[in-house]
């Protein structure tokens, strides 16, 4: 590929913007678990509270995508960031200033969904610029911005240390929001290919299609994964190994860099493999590799065992999203928002889970039994769904199929939009 006409053909200062403001933002939306460890010994919280406090932006983020989504149709993805990050200094001054106790942080952390909702305005930003063969390439740098997580797993235990409380670090999270914001305002533009709002019917007459909750499983099970575990790893470091809060956060990073830096390998090797070939291999090696963790092993093997699964969550979300276009090439704007949503209600469930699980045994083993469950269970319910897909929108082993259309019985409105 020659990068220099992939430049010119788009308009790089707002790809630029649409990575910052997507790297800061998964910063923000993940602070509260990476600061988790400081925030439950002062407050005495218990360890399902701790899980729910993790879990709660999650949530509130999976619900936010749809409507930055719906707003970014309507009045422009520019617009919309913008509007984002000044919403997400709300509970970052909430945190440093007010919050005190253990629903007042739930409130906190509710309100930071805003930051995980910038998937919905941050891609169709930057995706809009480019004509579709550079349309990967784009798409891949802008998502690149869910490295945002490592930097607050890594950045924030240690800040605690630096300005003495965890309050503190909610008030320098504001410095990147604000500087993300002037460069927003000024370098991202809206691209003027912009197309005609999606219509609220166009929602409706996906959530019927029962590929629609297939996908919503399967991403809830690798983005919700990847995610969740994000949240919680510093929690499980610290719990089952006795590290310190930095030693915690340092070894979360880790495992945090191997899913973001892979899902872009996720997408590649999905179209060489197939999406149905490379998923089935990942939810295997994902149920195997937490059937080890429940083994509760040793620290060294501990933290390979979840690099590795890491990583192939990461490359799981990737290969997800090989297949969606396929099944709903006019409706990739709405599948995605709902498929996107999904994954945080993945991920909000699982930082619950174990947290519960810990307070009720006191360890994480029979967590990632259930795990390993999800995972198989997920293995089964794709080799028999996807007996339908083959040859009929996809390839073998879910390729690109070399059809011209897919046939009318799969096939919605036109979409109006994308994002």
């Amino acid at each position: 590929m020659n990068f220099r006409d992939f430049r010119r053909a788009g308009h790089w200062p707002t790809l630029l913007s649409a990575f910052l403001y997507f790297d800061i933002s998964f910063m923000v939306w993940v602070l509260l678990g990476a600061l988790a460890n400081s925030i439950a010994p002062e407050l005495n919280l218990s360890p399902s509270q701790r899980g729910l406090l993790v879990a709660v932006p999650l949530l509130g983020g999976a619900f936010l995508r749809l409507v930055l989504g719906l707003m970014a149709d309507r009045v422009g993805a520019r617009r919309v960031g913008i509007v984002g990050l000044i919403l997400t200094a709300i509970p970052l001054l909430m945190g440093w200033l007010w919050a005190d106790g253990f629903g007042s942080l739930l409130l906190v952390g509710l309100l930071l969904g805003v930051a995980g909702a910038s998937f919905a305005v941050a891609l169709p930003l930057a995706s809009r610029w480019y004509p579709p063969q550079y349309q990967g390439l784009a798409m891949g740098i802008a998502a690149a911005g869910n490295s945002g997580t490592a930097l607050a797993t890594f950045f924030a235990p240690r800040l605690v240390v630096l300005v003495g409380g965890w309050h503190g670090v909610f008030g320098l999270a504001l410095i990147p929001v604000l500087l993300t914001l002037v460069v927003f305002m000024i370098a991202a533009k809206d691209s003027p290919n912009q197309p005609a709002p999606k219509p609220l019917a166009a929602y409706a007459a996906v959530l019927r299609e029962r590929d629609t909750w297939w996908f919503c499983l399967f991403y809830a099970v690798t983005f919700g994964g990847f995610v969740g575990l994000a949240s919680f790893l510093g929690i499980f470091f610290k719990s089952q190994y006795g590290l310190t809060d930095v030693q915690a956060g340092t070894l979360t990073t880790v495992c945090v860099i191997s899913g973001s830096f892979l899902r872009p390998l996720g997408g590649h090797l999905a179209d060489r493999m197939g999406g149905i070939s490379m998923l089935t291999a990942l939810y295997a090696g994902m149920g195997l590799l937490m059937l080890d963790l429940a083994t509760t092993p040793p620290l060294i093997w501990g933290t390979i065992l979840m690099v590795m699964v890491m990583g192939l969550l990461g490359l799981g979300n990737g290969s997800v999203f090989q297949l969606v276009p396929q099944r709903f090439p006019k409706e990739i704007g709405v599948i995605t928002g709902i498929v996107g949503a999904a994954g945080g209600v993945g991920g909000f469930l699982l930082p619950v889970l174990l947290g519960s699980v810990q307070q009720l045994t006191g360890g994480f083993a029979l967590g990632f039994l259930v795990c390993a469950g999800v995972a198989l269970s997920s293995l089964i319910a794709l080799i028999k769904v996807s007996r339908g897909w083959e040859g009929v929108f996809v390839g073998k082993g879910g390729r690109s199929a070399l059809i011209e259309s897919v046939p009318a019985s799969l096939s919605l409105e036109p979409e109006m939009s994308s994002s």
